[in-house]
């Protein structure tokens, strides 16, 4: 990801930061200009709490060539307990414990760099609990 974008995303990064409707409670993660419940372009701002579900999963066995040093990746579709939905890599885990219905918990990680004197990029991934 280049560095002027990893800038612009540090707040929704750094502190999980969700967009809330004013107008029905939906959540979204990341942000969105309309809400797709209720058409309401009034949103607030809330920190999510850090702990969700796995709803599918999948292992990436061949990945693009940047994360070649990572494979096999595990990516998942997380519904987290504030509502939103993500997907992320699942990290620090056991084969048996990547499940639907699994406990996950985000935490905030190194996702790539941009070569060796670069930029370092962070971001989430979730842990088993």
């Amino acid at each position: 990801m280049p560095s002027a974008r990893a800038w612009r995303e540090y707040p929704r990064r750094y502190r999980y930061e969700a967009a809330v409707c004013k107008k029905c409670g939906k959540w979204f993660f990341p942000a969105r200009l309309i809400c797709d419940a209720c058409k309401s372009t009034e949103f607030e701002t809330k920190a999510m709490r850090r702990t969700g579900t796995i709803l599918t999963h999948t292992v990436i066995r061949v990945p693009a060539p940047a994360f070649a040093d990572q494979a096999p990746i595990a990516m998942a579709v997380v519904a987290m307990d504030d509502g939103p939905r993500l997907t992320a890599q699942v990290v620090d885990y056991q084969a048996a414990q990547l499940a639907i219905g699994q406990k996950v918990k985000l935490e905030f990680r190194k996702i790539s760099d941009e070569g060796a004197a670069g930029v370092i990029n962070y971001g989430y991934k979730v842990v088993p609990v």
